[in-house]
């Protein structure tokens, strides 16, 4: 089995652990996921299956979109509400909504970021939530990051008595975008402590919510024999990319491993195509296609933006 496979990871369980738990559903043990989802988030966690796992990098090229809630008034060692409470900076009266609005408006564009010490970030061989659990400070790397969008989705909520306000917000960012980092440096914008107090992964890999299944669907398709019909072709992961039905003389080319020539593109990458099923991908250099992922053994017909799930 070869393809990909959009998972809506609940809360509690790592990444690893629903990858733990796919391959004993689908008894299958070639399996990676595309981009780690903290136990406190839930949401889309795209999953590569066999072969399909080559396609990993490309998953997590793309951009992601994440729905969430920031409350400002105190913070924690996590910058999530996992952690320890550090920080308190009691609101006396609510924050205006205009003036988050446009706090939230400075961070559009191309930003730093400074990874959070309980991250999986590796500094001098070790991660750094290992240096923080020990009670250890270093230096942490920065991370350069686009945001296309940070806007609140809700009215504001003031907690007179706790001192607090929260609200909702939607982001579109660039991989590798810290947003427990986005929701305290928002708050320190505003002149208060704050914490990322929820948040679920909307879309990654080209994945919607509405795309993923649960586990407990998962196991339910693996008992009917229906399983395939979850799986969306490896070439899925490469959707944005122009295709290339290959000829005979061309096939006979890249069965071999080596470059080709056409007429037909000269666009930088490439999918190409034997009898409807993608054999791999090209990049464009010095005037030939050279191959840079290859699948020649994959057998799943071309995929979709509208794939099989996401007709039902």
């Amino acid at each position: 089995m070869d393809g990909l496979l959009p998972i809506n990871k609940p809360r509690g369980m790592t990444s690893a652990d629903v990858v733990y738990k796919v391959r004993k559903i689908l008894h299958i043990k070639k399996i990676g996921h595309s981009g780690t989802l903290d136990p406190n988030v839930d949401g889309v966690l795209p999953l590569a299956i066999g072969t399909a796992t080559k396609a990993i990098t490309q998953l997590q090229s793309g951009g992601k979109v994440y729905t969430g809630e920031v409350t400002l008034g105190f913070a924690t060692t996590t910058e999530d509400l996992d952690g320890e409470v550090v920080t308190r900076t009691p609101l006396t009266a609510p924050i205006a909504d205009d003036a988050i609005d446009t706090a939230m408006a400075t961070f559009n564009g191309d930003i730093i970021q400074v990874a959070p010490m309980y991250s999986a970030v590796r500094v001098n061989g070790r991660r750094l939530y290992e240096y923080a659990r020990a009670g250890e400070t270093v230096a942490r790397p920065e991370r350069h990051a686009h945001i296309s969008e940070f806007v609140r989705t809700s009215a504001t909520s003031f907690d007179a008595d706790a001192g607090t306000q929260s609200f909702t917000f939607r982001a579109t960012v660039s991989k590798g975008t810290y947003i427990r980092t986005l929701s305290v440096d928002l708050g320190r914008k505003l002149g208060f402590a704050a914490v990322m107090s929820q948040l679920t992964r909307q879309q990654s890999g080209g994945f919607a919510l509405a795309d993923s299944v649960t586990l407990a669907q998962l196991a339910q398709a693996a008992a009917d024999g229906t399983v395939d019909t979850l799986i969306d072709g490896v070439d899925w992961a490469y959707g944005e990319l122009p295709a290339l039905d290959l000829t005979d003389a061309q096939w006979q080319i890249v069965q071999h491993g080596h470059s080709f020539l056409t007429q037909e593109t000269t666009a930088p990458r490439i999918r190409v195509y034997r009898d409807n099923v993608m054999k791999g991908i090209y990049r464009f250099v010095d005037g030939a296609y050279k191959p840079e992922t290859m699948y020649l053994g994959n057998t799943v017909p071309r995929a979709t933006r509208s794939g099989r799930r996401h007709q039902e």
